[in-house]
């Protein structure tokens, strides 16, 4: 028999109890790890900034604003330019987050809007979420090895039928742009997927059932009502798995082909920051340090930015469909 809330009684159990002094004594220590989690999180990023930025001064006075809108990297005569670079890493990232994106949304609406029974859901949760544990340099492998060659039938079709178009003007001759992103994107797909299961999850039950008791079809309350009320959640899913795809290293340095060239077309070779930096450092000199130093704070400067403007755009997302100030 359930207990009567008015009952003066039902005001004697330990939830109406003041704190005790050891439940305080967990909450003090509990808010002082935070507090010293955060504090060292906030050191360590001021602190790698300073050793990036101290090794790349030197080259911020030789090269100036030329280095980001240079093109070429030849370090035998000291000419280096990261635009190829930063339209590869934007580029790859970019298509990267619209596919897997797009997929990662759709699993997370797949396994949490009663298309399956609970427990094969969490079973195929299980298995997307596998995908964030293998390594990188094993995605670069199946890429050379599978991704590839299965590519190349189809954009040698794609260029001889639309190469007029520019996103198909050249073959895949290799490592290209297109294997890249879409490995990329299975790199990304635990990211959007997990994050935007969760945010679906805290929808309240009673919001579906008052849309479906308003004569609404499934996907009228998918698309009208579910997709908005989680959109900020989503968002920050999505700005994490773009964060992420600007900073992957082994992988594109493996598959993306490492040409320093501006393209449009998804079969040409390119290179982004982070494989330029992977692939350079080894065997770089002195100058090309302070150069690569200098790529690796404008890699950190476009995170940021990326950081700052999905923020805003989750904030404004947020003021529309969830009513918060």
């Amino acid at each position: 028999m359930a207990e009567n809330p008015f009952n003066p009684g039902a005001t004697s159990g330990p939830i109406c109890n003041p704190p005790s002094r050891r439940e305080y004594t967990t909450d003090s220590v509990f808010r002082a790890v935070c507090y010293s989690a955060a504090l060292v999180i906030i050191v360590l990023l001021i602190y790698i900034v300073l050793e990036i930025g101290l090794e790349a001064i030197p080259a911020f006075k030789e090269f100036g604003f030329g280095f980001i809108t240079g093109t070429t990297w030849d370090a035998v005569a000291n000419q280096f330019g990261v635009l190829p670079e930063i339209w590869g890493t934007l580029y790859s990232s970019l298509l990267a987050l619209i596919i897997g994106g797009v997929l990662g949304v759709a699993i997370a609406v797949f396994l949490t809007q009663d298309f399956i029974p609970p427990k094969l859901a969490v079973v195929f949760r299980t298995i997307v979420e596998l995908l964030a544990a293998i390594p990188s340099v094993v995605y670069g492998l199946w890429g050379i090895y599978v991704l590839i060659p299965m590519l190349r039938p189809m954009s040698v079709w794609l260029n001889e039928h639309l190469g007029f178009i520019p996103l198909f003007s050249t073959e895949l001759n290799g490592p290209g742009l297109a294997p890249a992103a879409l490995v990329l994107a299975i790199m990304i797909l635990p990211t959007v997927a997990a994050i935007s299961v969760d945010a679906l999850r805290r929808i309240p039950y009673k919001l579906k059932e008052a849309v479906y008791g308003m004569g609404t079809t499934r996907w009228e309350a998918i698309l009208k009502v579910v997709l908005p009320t989680a959109s900020s959640g989503i968002l920050a899913a999505l700005v994490l798995a773009f964060g992420r795809a600007l900073g992957e290293t082994m992988a594109l340095a493996m598959l993306i082909g490492n040409s320093n060239q501006i393209n449009l077309s998804l079969f040409a070779p390119a290179n982004t920051l982070a494989s330029l930096l992977a692939s350079s450092f080894p065997e770089a000199g002195a100058i090309e340090i302070q150069a690569l130093m200098y790529a690796a704070m404008v890699l950190l400067a476009i995170t940021f930015l990326v950081n700052v403007a999905g923020y805003q755009i989750q904030q404004m997302t947020m003021r529309k469909f969830e009513g918060k100030p």
